[in-house]
């Protein structure tokens, strides 16, 4: 029998190959193909969402109706109105979070980033200042095109005595976070991912946005919607509800501070 030294085979194994009638060279190598990215899938069940929806809808309904920012501002003023809202808005965060607990989801998962120092947090508030400022001028340019003017009802949510502002400045912070949550966390994942389109998701969390806010009148709902779908586009390019959480709060907060000397 002949035995071959280690020469020969290297020379057979570099010979080219025949496979099929196909001539393939052993020295190219065989690139692994990529796996196509798969659809966002929805965040949560259907009607989950149809319900989050109604409950958004009635609350808006019923605070047009009442000329206020809720019915039991009304009736039993300021302060229980104030509670009120924090209530409903931290039961809904609570609903949002047994929906999309369901299919795996966490509640850190919507708000995203992360602050892992104090420059983290810096970034954020410099990005939320620099978002309040451009959007401002986008909506002061509506409000003079539609000759926007504040409504009784939003006279009557700004806040008067050192009480009443305190409990103010624990709202505007409950809706910076809140309202985020809902709107740009839950809302437009769902939306983006019913409609597989990121722009649709950004675009109908806007208008649920501005709907919700009836007691402002038309016009307002129209501009809080605009504004809705700005915070949306933050919140695509962050990745992140933080910076809008902090442009939130603050808008609330300081022009509410300011308006309650001009507007009584």
């Amino acid at each position: 029998m002949r035995r071959e030294g280690p020469g020969s085979v290297v020379r057979r194994c570099s010979l080219t190959l025949v496979y099929r009638g196909e001539r393939m060279d052993s020295s190219q190598s065989i690139q692994p193909q990529a796996t196509p990215e798969a659809p966002p899938r929805p965040i949560a069940s259907a009607w989950h969402t149809v319900v989050l929806l109604c409950v958004l809808a009635g609350f808006s309904f019923a605070s047009a109706r009442s000329a206020n920012l809720t019915p039991v501002m009304s009736r039993h003023g300021r302060y229980a109105g104030y509670v009120q809202v924090m209530i409903l808005e931290w039961a809904m965060v609570v609903f949002v979070w047994y929906g999309i607990r369901r299919s795996g989801v966490r509640l850190r998962d919507l708000v995203g980033g992360q602050w892992n120092g104090i420059g983290a947090v810096i970034r954020d508030v410099a990005i939320a200042i620099g978002f309040l400022l451009v959007s401002g001028g986008v909506l002061n340019a509506m409000s003079h095109v539609l000759k926007a003017v504040p409504n009784q009802a939003i006279r009557n949510l700004l806040p008067r005595s050192h009480t009443e502002i305190a409990l103010f400045l624990a709202l505007v912070a409950t809706a910076g976070f809140c309202e985020e949550v809902i709107f740009r966390g839950y809302m437009q994942r769902q939306f983006g991912a019913i409609t597989q389109s990121a722009a649709a998701g950004i675009l109908i969390q806007g208008l649920a946005f501005g709907a919700g806010h009836g007691y402002q009148g038309p016009k307002y709902v129209a501009i809080i919607a605009v504004f809705g779908i700005l915070f949306g586009l933050l919140a695509q390019w962050r990745r992140s509800l933080r910076p809008g959480m902090i442009a939130h709060a603050l808008q609330d907060g300081v022009v509410g501070l300011l308006a309650r000397n001009v507007l009584r």
